[in-house]
């Protein structure tokens, strides 16, 4: 991915009470992605996590209240709108998403609208058990249906979108809880928007509290499978984008 790309390109961090990790984060994603532009979205969080990110060098917005994830990256898509980014790249302020997989979901965008950075597409050691492990299974194999695509990772956070994407996500991206990952995905298949995902390695948080606590794993069942319903129940928006 040649450098012009990059000027076309926004890196979104959204960000919760992420200072022990975040500084080191930013960093990163600009030593292995020179001249990538850098949003930090704080959502409303209550410790230095605004400062770091400021202090480490990328741009900053601050929510006035937690809105979680999906709120935190419809601003990010707003604003990549309004100052005039082509393409959306999310990364997590954990650490788990390493930014030197970012070219290879940048160059799939060629031939698709969002792409999908998978856990379990054949790189990597990240592994899941348990119930989480049968809902994502339920999840991949409903969504890939719904997106005419072989999806195996439904509910990863690390994802490139193209201009017809962000044009969708900056005016629907939905905010409840699993809605960033499970409904955006509806919702960009109900836009038309063409979705592919490729592989890459995730690892283990850098710092901060997990958002999903291995006791709880019989809730994200019930949840994720109550968010898929609701996500395909829920009748398409007149204003999405189908020909952008």
């Amino acid at each position: 991915m040649v450098e012009s790309a990059w000027e076309r390109t926004l890196v979104v961090m959204p960000a919760f009470n992420e200072e022990e990790s975040i500084g080191d984060v930013i960093r990163e994603v600009f030593a292995k992605l020179p001249g990538m532009n850098l949003l930090v979205v704080d959502d409303g969080s209550v410790d230095d996590t605004a400062r770091v990110a400021r202090k480490a060098g990328a741009m900053v917005a601050v929510l006035p209240f937690n809105l979680g994830v999906g709120g935190a990256m419809r601003a990010g898509f707003k604003f990549a709108i309004e100052r005039g980014y082509r393409n959306v790249v999310q990364i997590d302020a954990d650490g788990q998403h390493d930014p030197a997989s970012a070219p290879r979901l940048l160059e799939a965008l060629e031939s698709a609208d969002l792409v999908i950075g998978a856990r379990f597409a054949g790189e990597g050691e990240y592994r899941v058990t348990g119930p989480r492990k049968w809902a994502m299974r339920i999840l991949a194999v409903t969504l890939s249906r719904t997106a005419g695509a072989r999806l195996t990772d439904t509910t990863s956070g690390y994802r490139a979108a193209g201009p017809k994407a962000v044009a969708v996500f900056a005016a629907h991206y939905p905010a409840e809880y699993l809605g960033d990952t499970i409904e955006a995905l509806v919702i960009a298949a109900r836009s038309g928007c063409v979705i592919r995902q490729v592989p890459v390695a995730m690892r283990v948080r850098s710092g901060g509290v997990p958002s999903h606590d291995p006791g709880r794993a019989a809730a994200y069942l019930g949840r994720a499978c109550i968010a898929l319903l609701f996500a395909l129940a829920r009748p398409s928006s007149p204003g999405l984008v189908r020909d952008a």
